[in-house]
Protein backbone atom coordinates (compact mmCIF):
# COMPACT_ATOMS: atom_id res chain seq x y z
CA UNK A 1 0.00 0.00 0.00
CA UNK A 2 0.96 3.85 -1.03
CA UNK A 3 1.03 6.37 1.54
CA UNK A 4 0.88 9.79 0.97
CA UNK A 5 2.73 12.25 3.10
CA UNK A 6 1.57 15.79 3.49
CA UNK A 7 3.72 18.60 5.33
CA UNK A 8 6.94 16.48 5.78
CA UNK A 9 10.24 18.29 5.27
CA UNK A 10 13.47 17.05 4.96
CA UNK A 11 15.78 17.40 8.25
CA UNK A 12 18.42 19.18 8.30
CA UNK A 13 21.81 17.79 8.97
CA UNK A 14 22.65 17.79 12.59
CA UNK A 15 23.54 20.66 14.18
CA UNK A 16 22.26 22.70 11.79
CA UNK A 17 19.07 24.93 12.31
CA UNK A 18 15.87 23.88 11.41
CA UNK A 19 14.09 26.31 8.29
CA UNK A 20 11.07 28.20 9.62
CA UNK A 21 7.57 28.05 8.46
CA UNK A 22 5.92 30.57 6.43
CA UNK A 23 4.13 31.43 9.36
CA UNK A 24 6.87 31.67 11.88
CA UNK A 25 9.20 33.40 9.49
CA UNK A 26 6.35 36.22 9.23
CA UNK A 27 6.13 36.30 12.97
CA UNK A 28 9.61 36.80 13.12
CA UNK A 29 9.94 39.36 10.67
CA UNK A 30 7.13 41.02 12.27
CA UNK A 31 9.00 41.14 15.76
CA UNK A 32 11.97 41.91 14.01
CA UNK A 33 10.17 45.08 12.75
CA UNK A 34 9.47 46.25 15.65
CA UNK A 35 11.62 45.37 17.96
CA UNK A 36 14.83 46.71 15.38
CA UNK A 37 12.64 49.95 14.74
CA UNK A 38 12.12 50.66 18.24
CA UNK A 39 15.60 50.76 19.28
CA UNK A 40 16.15 52.76 15.89
CA UNK A 41 13.88 54.83 16.44
CA UNK A 42 15.87 55.44 20.31
CA UNK A 43 19.39 55.70 19.19
CA UNK A 44 19.67 55.91 15.46
CA UNK A 45 20.93 52.46 15.09
CA UNK A 46 20.62 48.95 16.18
CA UNK A 47 23.28 45.76 16.04
CA UNK A 48 21.62 42.06 15.40
CA UNK A 49 22.95 38.97 14.51
CA UNK A 50 23.35 37.65 11.35
CA UNK A 51 25.43 34.26 11.34
CA UNK A 52 23.96 32.73 7.85
CA UNK A 53 22.94 34.47 4.16
CA UNK A 54 19.45 34.10 5.06
CA UNK A 55 19.65 36.13 8.34
CA UNK A 56 21.62 38.86 6.12
CA UNK A 57 18.84 38.78 3.65
CA UNK A 58 16.49 38.70 6.52
CA UNK A 59 17.51 42.01 8.21
CA UNK A 60 17.94 44.01 4.38
CA UNK A 61 14.05 43.25 3.96
CA UNK A 62 13.76 44.66 7.56
CA UNK A 63 15.58 47.68 6.73
CA UNK A 64 13.76 47.88 3.39
CA UNK A 65 10.50 47.91 5.12
CA UNK A 66 11.48 50.41 8.08
CA UNK A 67 12.68 52.65 5.48
CA UNK A 68 9.00 52.52 3.64
CA UNK A 69 7.47 52.96 6.82
CA UNK A 70 9.08 55.72 8.43
CA UNK A 71 9.84 57.68 4.73
CA UNK A 72 13.80 58.10 6.00
CA UNK A 73 16.29 55.82 4.47
CA UNK A 74 17.98 52.88 6.50
CA UNK A 75 21.11 51.09 6.27
CA UNK A 76 22.75 48.14 6.25
CA UNK A 77 26.02 47.62 7.41
CA UNK A 78 27.65 44.32 7.76
CA UNK A 79 30.18 44.85 10.83
CA UNK A 80 31.68 41.54 10.98
CA UNK A 81 30.38 38.32 9.90
CA UNK A 82 28.25 37.48 12.67
CA UNK A 83 26.99 41.17 13.22
CA UNK A 84 25.28 43.54 10.99
CA UNK A 85 23.80 47.48 12.10
CA UNK A 86 21.22 49.04 11.28
CA UNK A 87 21.26 53.28 11.02
CA UNK A 88 19.49 55.80 9.98
CA UNK A 89 20.82 57.57 6.93
CA UNK A 90 21.88 60.77 8.28
CA UNK A 91 22.81 59.20 11.68
CA UNK A 92 26.26 58.44 10.38
CA UNK A 93 29.21 56.32 10.10
CA UNK A 94 28.94 52.95 12.96
CA UNK A 95 31.05 53.37 16.41
CA UNK A 96 34.11 51.70 16.45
Amino acid sequence: MIRDLYNVRLRPADGAPSPLTDEEERRYRAVLFSELGNEIADRGWARYPAYTPEERHRLVDIAHRLTAHWGQRVLVEVEDPCRVRLHLADHGTPLP
